[in-house]
């Protein structure tokens, strides 16, 4: 790769740049790279670059666009405007500092977003951000350097300065609007309220990247055509990965086409100890939420249709969440190959509801054609089990499961077995703790219509007096192989409001079917 060390006046000549900045190509590989000191940055952690930075990209994509090169350093910066066809490279060693407001700078203000009042303050405005891309195409930013949101707010009101105040910033990367976009093989730390906010962004690749922050991870919203890969994300304070479709953009747009494949996502360590190696446990007593999951929702104007969450590792985290709560579509959806320990919450946890947080006049929605398949959970929390819940009339439909280990801490008592869950009133979070602990301790499920489920086993590490399955409005629901805890005076089924129900080849209840069982144990 040759760099094209620029002058402020503009004057260019070549050199060759050593180690990954010889491995790290762009898109366009026979473009020159152009070195961001040359155009006054000086990346000793004091100065404030931002002018320089914005500078040499201004001057990169002036000339038709090609990759500008940050050398090992500290770069101190607050807003940094992306451009089209402008590739940032961080080398090893170069580190981009978000600074703390006031304190020779502060962020672009927020810009106006009448449609604010759908989604939490943080999606509605992308101007407040370290990195900022709006109306832009094919460009990236590459690694192996590392993005430290050091002076970013996490944007609630336990913080302060809040997100909402003037020149502060709260995101580390924030998209609107964009397509061609290339994330790949950096860090980041202390991300504020997302490490990665992309909002109606196509074509979008996130690959490579080690995140360890104190809210989310990654936000995908109103995206299509996005594939994240390879990443490891450490978020206790909030979720990791997570697909989005809110009404920040003034319409209801579906977040579809997404993959998600071989990442790791956490809730268990200590902030920066996942980049450092170290992963150290938070303090027995530390009050954190342990979020850190890969979860659909809750913003779900749009809904999602067509995506795939593949080979991942869930750790001390909460489980897998879909929820469509704003009256979208959620639809064609497959999940397998997950390995999940030490979950704090339902393991599985599904959500049709009628929050509808948007405008009004806006239908329940519709939750359809889910896959799951080869998870193995274990060291579970044991009061909230899986959880299925529909609405009465509006059922989650077409539900597949198949080849689950869950182990779980049991313990559950005969006064949890008699517990009724809420329906859960219309503008509440929904969350499987908002429905409290559960009758059951392997899946509870509500407002169903066609489930399977084959090869399901649950087991416990101490006796459970729950039964393992609950259904309640359930229609045409299919169980094999199913197998559970033997536990002395406790159903394996409960069936409440249930039709076309059958049961095969399962170690505790002989084959059954009922046409109809308006309240029966098995």
């Amino acid at each position: 790769m040759q760099v094209a060390t620029a002058g402020i006046a503009g004057a260019t000549i070549g050199s060759s740049v050593a180690g990954s900045a010889q491995e790290s190509r762009t898109p366009a590989a026979n473009a020159p790279a152009y070195d961001v000191r040359a155009y006054g940055a000086k990346a000793d952690g004091t100065t404030v670059d931002t002018p320089a930075i914005d500078r040499a990209i201004d001057a990169v994509a002036a000339a038709g666009g090609g990759t500008l090169y940050f050398p090992a350093g500290t770069y101190l910066c607050y807003t940094i405007h992306l451009k089209s066809n402008v590739a940032i490279h961080l080398a090893q060693g170069a580190t981009i500092v978000a600074g703390t407001t006031g304190a020779g700078g502060q962020y672009d203000a927020a810009e106006p977003n009448q449609w604010d009042h759908y989604q939490d303050y943080g999606h509605s405005h992308w101007h407040n951000s370290l990195f900022l891309g709006e109306d832009i195409h094919d460009f990236s930013i590459l690694g192996p350097g590392l993005i430290w949101g050091k002076g970013l707010s996490r944007g609630s009101g336990r913080d302060t300065p809040k997100a909402e105040d003037p020149g502060v910033g709260n995101k580390a990367i924030a998209l609107k609007n964009c397509h061609n976009v290339i994330l790949r093989d950096f860090s980041i730390l202390h991300g504020g309220h997302f490490g990665i906010l992309a909002t109606g962004v196509d074509n979008l690749t996130i690959d490579n990247l080690k995140i360890d922050t104190n809210r989310d991870g990654i936000d995908i919203d109103c995206c299509s055509n996005v594939r994240v890969s390879n990443c490891s994300v450490n978020s206790p304070w909030d979720d990791g990965i997570c697909p989005k479709s809110s009404f920040a953009l003034g319409y209801a747009r579906a977040t579809e086409n997404v993959t998600i494949t071989n990442c790791f996502v956490s809730g268990s360590y200590m902030e920066g100890t996942l980049l450092d190696g170290t992963r150290k446990p938070f303090p027995a007593g530390t009050n954190v939420p342990r979020n850190g999951r890969i979860k659909f929702g809750t913003e779900s104007n749009g809904g999602f249709r067509r995506i795939t969450v593949s080979n991942c590792v869930c750790d001390g985290c909460r489980g897998i969440a879909l929820e469509a709560v704003d009256g979208a579509l959620l639809e064609d959806i497959t999940i397998d190959n997950i390995s999940m320990r030490d979950i704090v919450d339902g393991p599985i946890f599904m959500r049709l509801g009628d929050r509808m947080r948007g405008p009004e006049g806006v239908a329940v929605g519709a939750f359809r054609r889910v896959i799951i398949s080869n998870i193995v959970c274990s060291n579970a929390a044991s009061n909230i089990s899986c959880l299925f819940s529909g609405l009465a009339g509006h059922p989650i439909e077409d539900v597949k499961l198949s080849n689950i280990i869950i182990e779980h801490r049991g313990g559950g008592t005969t006064e949890q077995a008699k517990l009724q869950p809420p329906e859960e009133e219309r503008d509440r979070y929904p969350e499987p703790r908002r429905f409290g602990d559960t009758p059951s301790h392997g899946f509870y499920l509500r407002h169903v219509k066609g489930i399977e489920m084959n090869d399901v086993k649950i087991l416990v590490q101490q006796p459970d007096a729950r039964p393992a399955f609950v259904l309640d409005d359930v229609h045409d629901a299919d169980f094999f192989r199913i197998k559970t805890p033997k536990t002395a005076n406790v159903p394996t089924f409960v069936l409440k409001t249930v039709e076309n129900f059958r049961v095969s080849q399962s170690n505790t209840v002989s084959d059954t079917y009922l046409d109809k069982a308006d309240n029966k144990s098995l």
